[in-house]
């Protein structure tokens, strides 16, 4: 063995930085024999040194490890696999692929990189990506620490971080657009928008080449190595740029007083199925890493991305752990969003269980206890979970608040119940007392489906420019065009859109719930129809910064009530307003056109309630009309003191600034007309209505 190459440990998993080298570590049962290979750029054709791992002296059990001394911090590797290449007996061992170390904490892409080239045989070396040696703790924090928001004082914005600054228009300078950096220079806006926490779409490196022809991954839940900050997200192109300029993001956020939240992809990875390429997790154990038939000889598929990670074997799930760990100790991020999160209720023959370990494994993990914890409760092959989902502190995206909201307010009959249930924290899913209502995450649209522009100008997807045949996407989308598909000169029409856009948004903010809303909605950002961009990388994804001065009037809006929810207590309760237990008085009471009559009918299309909040002495009188023609809605009489008046918050019938007045002004009448298809809010509280 030469002088500066020792044994090394079988811990930690990954390259590991010490004084005097570097400890690297990988899994593999099954392969012969393991090489380390060293390069000095990513597009280098040979590496510049090749180290073999001796069986005898660099394995512990399952475990290939070398110390290698005078290396450290940007050191660019890489390992091959040799062994049985029988994929369909479920093995993949290619000595021939270059494969990303699963821990790698950088990924360095270079210019020839080649996804053709991990898929059809023969030598890789100069297309593949290269992992880089990371020393984590070489980064000054300046005290920055996650912030741990309950969920009660938060309002989530998903975002792309390269869709937000990409657009020519953002006013970032080209080298910065679409990347980490690009996003610090406008976290003003975000500022005062009032968000409390950004959920960011995929940042853990993904293929870009996982697409269509002449198409590209564009949302990014192709992921290829969850350690690594994506690599073309970062303005600096050296090996170590992604790192820096991502925790230099997180620490801008964090001054702001703004969470950061992952969406993370465990549930599968871009190596796709049999035809898919080698890029790491396949070429070290294919067996172990994903879920194949009973015959080893094709992939289960309940991603619907061609393959479905093993959440349950004892790799993946170490695997799992130890990376959310290294997200929140080493990037400080404040929570994850789990894509597909019902895939780990699936065993490893794809069973789903009862009480599945690597979910209990993450709600009871003693570093995780502050973070965020989001699941996205359903899969690709049927399994859904929203309701029942296992956990004491898991937080779910409420599928049914989406598709019930869009039904009862495009008019649909026989959804009144399901429509305050969803208004009122799901009570008829979360049945548990203990149960904390905000952990149901509400949203109307998300970066999978239509945007809240486009939820009320379409009435079908138009995906054609995805190369499909319009046969991708949903075709569910509870939409309703208002009259004429896509854009319109019909002055009616738009200011009817408008109208339920201001619902829809009104809608999210008073519910009972957190409140997650999708990137550029408050400035109309549409995606002319295609309700499934995940391979647009161009304007019809990226942020309108042009937009903003153009809507102006719906952006004003959009913040007062954010800011009204952050303000008043009512909206940050921590039990039901449907409990009845251990109140005076109850927290909400139901009305109809008269008072205390509510229309429970199958062709109802309206419902008032009051919201009374005893201790901050405040009251919110909402009247709902999904109606096609105006209603006159008696009102209540403010308890306490003769002459206290209600105070119009918002009539989202009215045009700016008297939809949403700085000041609202005093109603002195016993009824109200809500014109069609509106929303009205009277509120009577002993501090400001609408600021802070």
């Amino acid at each position: 063995m030469e002088p500066d190459i020792l044994p090394g440990l079988s811990y930690p998993l990954g390259a590991t930085v010490f004084a005097d080298g570097v400890n690297f570590s990988v899994f593999s049962k099954n392969g012969d024999y393991v090489e380390l290979l060293f390069f000095n750029d990513v597009d280098d054709e040979n590496p510049i040194r090749t180290i073999r791992l001796d069986p005898k002296s660099n394995r512990t059990f399952y475990y290939w490890h070398v110390f290698v001394k005078g290396i450290g911090h940007g050191q660019l590797y890489g390992y091959r696999v040799y062994g049985t290449f029988k994929p369909e007996q479920g093995f993949c061992f290619d000595g021939w692929k270059v494969l990303l170390d699963p821990y790698a904490r950088a990924v360095c892409v270079g210019k020839n990189y080649e996804r053709e080239a991990a898929i059809r045989s023969g030598n890789n070396c100069g297309q593949a990506m290269k992992s880089v040696v990371v020393d984590a703790k070489r980064y000054k924090w300046d005290g920055d620490k996650p912030l741990h928001y309950p969920y009660t004082r938060s309002i989530i914005y998903e975002m792309h971080v390269g869709g937000f600054t990409r657009n020519p228009n953002s006013g970032v300078a080209k080298e910065k657009r679409g990347t980490f950096a690009g996003l610090i220079e406008k976290i003003p806006y975000l500022k005062a928008l009032g968000i409390t926490a950004v959920e960011l779409l995929p940042v853990q490196q993904f293929d870009e080449h996982d697409a269509p022809k002449e198409h590209t991954n564009y949302w990014g839940y192709s992921p290829i190595a969850f350690f690594a900050p994506h690599f073309e997200y970062s303005s600096r192109k050296d090996p170590l740029g992604p790192v820096d300029e991502f925790r230099d993001m997180v620490k801008a956020l964090h001054k702001t007083g703004i969470e950061v939240i992952l969406d993370v992809v465990f549930n599968h990875t871009a190596e796709g199925n049999r035809s898919g390429p080698i890029f790491s997790f396949k070429g070290f154990e294919n067996k172990a890493y994903y879920i194949l038939t009973a015959e080893n000889n094709s992939y289960a598929n309940y991603s619907g991305c061609g393959n479905t990670l093993k959440t349950h074997h004892s790799i993946v799930r170490r695997l799992i752990m130890d990376c959310l760990h290294y997200w929140v100790t080493y990037m400080h991020v404040d929570g994850f969003r789990f894509d597909l999160a019902s895939v780990f209720s699936r065993d490893e023959d794809g069973v789903p269980m009862q009480n599945p370990p690597i979910l209990w494994s993450i709600e009871s993990d003693p570093w995780l206890a502050g973070t965020k914890i989001i699941a996205e409760a359903w899969d690709a092959a049927g399994l859904y979970q929203v309701g029942s989902f296992v956990g004491h502190r898991w937080a779910e995206w409420n599928g049914r608040f989406r598709d019930d909201i869009r039904m009862f307010m495009k008019g649909d009959a026989r959804k009144l119940t399901d429509f305050v249930n969803r208004i009122t924290a799901s009570p008829d899913l979360y049945s548990e007392k203990s149960r904390d209502p905000n952990r149901s995450i509400n949203f109307i649209t998300c970066h999978d489906g239509f945007t809240l522009n486009d939820l009320v100008s379409y009435n079908v997807k138009h995906n054609e420019n995805n190369s499909e045949n319009n046969l991708d996407g949903q075709k569910e989308n509870y939409s309703w065009n208002c009259g004429e598909e896509g854009q319109t000169q019909n002055e009616a029409i738009n200011q009817l859109r408008l109208r339920q856009i201001k619902n829809f948004f009104t809608l999210l903010m008073i519910s009972q719930g957190t409140a997650m809303m999708q990137m550029g909605d408050e400035i109309r950002r549409t995606q002319y129809g295609n309700n499934n961009a995940y391979c647009q990388d161009n304007d019809m994804n990226w942020f309108d910064w042009d937009a903003v001065k153009k809507n102006t009037e719906l952006l004003a809006f959009v913040k007062n009530l954010i800011r009204m929810n952050l303000t008043h207590e009512i909206f940050q309760e921590t039990t039901f307003w449907t409990d009845k237990e251990n109140r005076k008085s109850p927290r909400i009471t139901w009305h109809g056109v008269h008072l205390s009559q509510p229309d429970w009918s199958d062709d109802s299309h309206s419902i008032a309630f009051t919201l009374n909040h005893e201790e901050s002495r405040s009251q919110f009188h909402v009247m709902i009309n999904a109606y096609w023609e105006p209603l006159s809605f008696e009102l209540p009489p403010l308890p306490g003191m003769r002459g206290r008046r209600w105070h119009r918050v918002l009539d989202t019938a009215l045009s700016a600034p008297d939809d949403f007045p700085e000041t609202p002004p005093a109603f002195d009448h016993d009824s109200y007309v809500v014109e069609d298809r509106s929303i009205v809010i009277l509120g009577h509280t002993g501090r400001a209505l609408t600021q802070s």
